[in-house]
């Protein structure tokens, strides 16, 4: 147990690089830390940080014993936690990646009903477009949109999002509204650079066109924002858009058609997932199931 307990004391170090931060975390003093390390690396025979005055640094054995004591003390502490009241009230800090725009435009009013319904647990998000290494990097959950490269992660599928394009009545009042996907051509089209075409579904019908405009861009929030400045036409997930909608900034083009579904996803690194994040994705899933059922009324 005392070299469990040693282990976890290293990894709150290692991933803090700092005495002092670990010593934030856990309540161990800093002398304490720094005597427990070492003693530490005396039975393993291997120097495992550099210490400066300054920062620690892990040694290339440092590296390696803190992938593998990372996993071995969150699965002890998961044991710990499945066998205590935590499972029916977690508590902890939850560490998420997000995407930026749903993150900010749809999740954070379901983040804090959750956060509401589970006063012990706190939020560590990161909010980032990179794609996050869920190993190395420490967050517990890391929340996609749309479709997964291969990986060896975990992928619960949260939700697939009705796609359907949209545009402002001032821009259809100057501009026309298109009745036919093939329409779409001959208009100003919002999105991502690499979404050249776009692909549109009725009944069985799939229509294929090929769309274009003076902005390309690569963030959600600033082609909605620009849909609704007159812009020209976006194709979005209606949960993205809800509020547009209902405010009547923007109203459905083509209502009868539908874009690809984009699928949101949690990824995490394994399987077994303390109370608090396997909470956290059962909420997800089911509030983006109702959401969706909403928007799309």
């Amino acid at each position: 147990m005392e070299l469990l307990n040693d282990m976890a004391l290293f990894v709150e170090v290692a991933h803090a690089r700092s005495f002092r931060g670990a010593a934030d975390v856990t309540g161990v003093p800093n002398s304490t830390l720094s005597r427990r390390i070492s003693a530490l690396e005396k039975a393993i025979g291997l120097r495992l940080l550099h210490r400066t005055t300054r920062k620690v640094e892990l040694t290339e054995a440092g590296q390696l014993y803190y992938e593998r004591s990372r996993r071995i003390v969150d699965e002890a502490r998961i044991a710990h936690e499945q066998l205590s009241e935590m499972l029916a009230q977690p508590s902890g800090v939850l560490r998420a990646s997000l995407p930026v725009d749903f993150a900010t435009i749809y999740m954070a009013p379901l983040v804090a009903d959750f956060a509401r319904r589970y006063p012990g647990i706190s939020f560590d998000f990161d909010l980032t477009p990179r794609r996050v290494d869920l190993v190395s990097e420490p967050f517990d959950v890391a929340i996609r949109m749309g479709d997964l490269s291969d990986s060896n992660l975990i992928a619960r599928l949260l939700a697939r999002l009705s796609v359907q394009a949209y545009a402002s009545p001032s821009y259809l009042k100057v501009s026309g509204t298109p009745e036919h996907p093939s329409q779409l051509s001959r208009h100003e089209c919002l999105g991502f650079p690499k979404a050249a075409t776009w692909e549109l579904h009725r009944s069985g019908e799939t229509v294929k066109v090929d769309v274009g405009g003076r902005f390309l861009v690569n963030s959600v929030g600033m082609f909605r924002r620009l849909a609704t400045l007159d812009m020209g036409i976006v194709l979005l997930p209606a949960e993205i858009v809800a509020d547009d909608v209902a405010a009547g900034r923007l109203q459905k083009v083509l209502p009868d058609w539908e874009g690809k579904p984009t699928p949101v996803y949690a990824l995490t690194e394994t399987r077994l997932l303390p109370a608090k994040v396997q909470r956290f994705i059962e909420f997800l899933q089911e509030r983006l199931s109702q959401r969706g059922d909403e928007a799309r009324d």
